[in-house]
């Protein structure tokens, strides 16, 4: 059961990661006393088979939902089994999207044209499914775009570019295809102005907040592990960014939340 009253909510964390294993209790309790009152814990893990890292946390936590998906760096671990997976774990009752998955040519701990063929599987079925995805594209923009474009050239269920980085001209293409632009502890550096004229740019409906936690945490706890508590950091940035009020903002994208997340699931009970 979602909150009634509008939360701050972290759309991408990692509540299972390592890092977490001595405190993850108090973790999420830290969380909850910071006003973010829901959580999608990722669920990609360590890769296929396992794609139940999310579920697992979501399982623990009433205030934490999940996705499932295949990382790009995971791409060789998938197999034809994968699919039927996938397809089957995301009609948990708390998996709100597929991913992350995606491309990212920094690392290349995948070969290229394995990430671009496992991106595309879970593209495809986002359509079957009806399920929003979200989109991890490093130093692969362009790739990333024409793989969305050609899946999904009659229309797809859109989703969140997760952490993004870039700037206007990314923002609008991210827009054109329908997704929400994910905004994370990014927004809060100093250098990162192109991101904070993106985020300036994006109508207000389509921006949600996320962590990305234990990775990049926001000034100013730059450097160290980062958690969901500290999504209201990110908030903070925004607010002051759009001339809003904490509240305002806080309502505002709470509906976003429900729109993009929970009103898929009550069509379809």
């Amino acid at each position: 059961m979602i909150a009634e009253e509008p939360v701050w909510v972290d759309t991408h964390c990692h509540l299972d990661d390592k890092r977490y294993t001595d405190d993850r209790d108090a973790v999420v309790e830290q969380a909850i006393g910071a006003g973010v009152g829901l959580m999608i814990s990722i669920g990609t893990g360590d890769g296929p088979p396992d794609l139940e890292a999310g579920i697992r946390m979501a399982e623990r936590y009433p205030t934490v939902y999940a996705s499932v998906g295949v990382h790009p760096h995971d791409a060789t671990k998938a197999s034809e089994e994968t699919w039927p997976a996938l397809r089957s774990l995301a009609r948990h009752p708390k998996v709100l999207h597929l991913g992350e998955t995606g491309l990212d040519y920094h690392y290349d701990f995948s070969p290229r044209d394995v990430q671009r063929q496992v991106f595309v599987r879970q593209l495809e079925l986002a359509i079957e499914l009806e399920m929003p995805v979200s989109i991890h594209t490093r130093e692969a923009w362009s790739d990333t775009v024409t793989c969305i474009r050609e899946v999904w050239a009659g229309g797809g269920p859109g989703g969140i570019f997760h952490c993004f980085s870039g700037g206007p001209h990314e923002a609008e293409e991210a827009l054109g295809l329908g997704f929400h632009l994910g905004l994370g502890g990014v927004l809060t550096f100093p250098k990162a102005e192109e991101l904070r004229a993106a985020a300036l740019l994006a109508p207000l409906d389509r921006i949600v907040l996320e962590t990305d936690a234990p990775y990049l945490a926001p000034l100013p706890h730059r450097g160290k592990r980062n958690q969901p508590a500290y999504v209201a950091h990110t908030a903070r940035r925004l607010a002051e960014l759009r001339g809003m009020s904490s509240a305002a903002l806080r309502e505002a994208l709470w509906e976003n939340v429900k729109e993009l997340f929970f009103a898929r699931l009550t069509a379809n009970q």
